[in-house]
């Protein structure tokens, strides 16, 4: 009797085992994935060694959108990855200054971006980038302590990961869609 309760219990384990690795390993795989914050690069949005949940899965489906906090592989070391904001679309002009940051779309609207998420100003001298195809220009929220498009260039589509979707660690600043800025397209 003890003999078959053993076997019993590790059939219902492997059955569990089984289990988990056919829920689990999909959607780690295509729909979400773990990210811990390295830097200060996005300071005050999201701080050094936060621990957050990327959605893989949106971006198959849409295109992301300008203001999205993006996980993308360094278009110089795609080993390495990086978290920043969206600011410039494939397409549109994004003119630098010191009284902010304007984007020209390709229909020729202009808009002035409210960036209230910035608390670190600076972004550098005062340049004009115009956005390739297939192509993002993103920017860290701290702009003096951010490597970024200003210094490497466009993040291509490929690139891009996912979005933030949750922050879970520390639990004090939990939060779903964790850097979210309605911005205009």
């Amino acid at each position: 009797m003890q003999e078959e309760k053993r076997e019993n219990f590790f059939t219902e384990l492997l059955k569990f085992g089984i289990l988990a690795l056919v829920i689990v390993v999909p959607i780690r795989l295509f729909i979400a994935q773990p990210f811990i914050v390295s830097g200060v690069s996005m300071v005050p949005t999201f701080e050094d060694a936060q621990y957050l949940i990327i959605d893989e899965f949106t971006y198959h489906f849409e295109k992301p959108s300008r203001g999205d906090v993006i996980v993308f592989r360094y278009p110089k070391d795609p080993t390495q990855f990086f978290i920043k904001r969206i600011i410039g679309l494939p397409g549109d002009q994004v003119h630098i200054s010191s009284a902010g940051i304007s984007v020209t779309k390709e229909d020729g609207t202009v808009l002035d971006l409210d960036e209230s998420y910035v608390v670190n100003q600076g972004n550098g001298n005062e340049q004009t980038y115009t956005v390739p195809e297939n192509s993002y220009f993103v920017l860290g929220d701290n702009r003096p302590e951010s490597s970024d498009s200003r210094a490497w260039g466009f993040v291509p589509r490929e690139n891009i990961v996912g979005r933030a979707f949750v922050r879970l660690l520390p639990v004090q600043t939990a939060a779903l869609f964790p850097g979210f800025a309605t911005e205009p397209q």
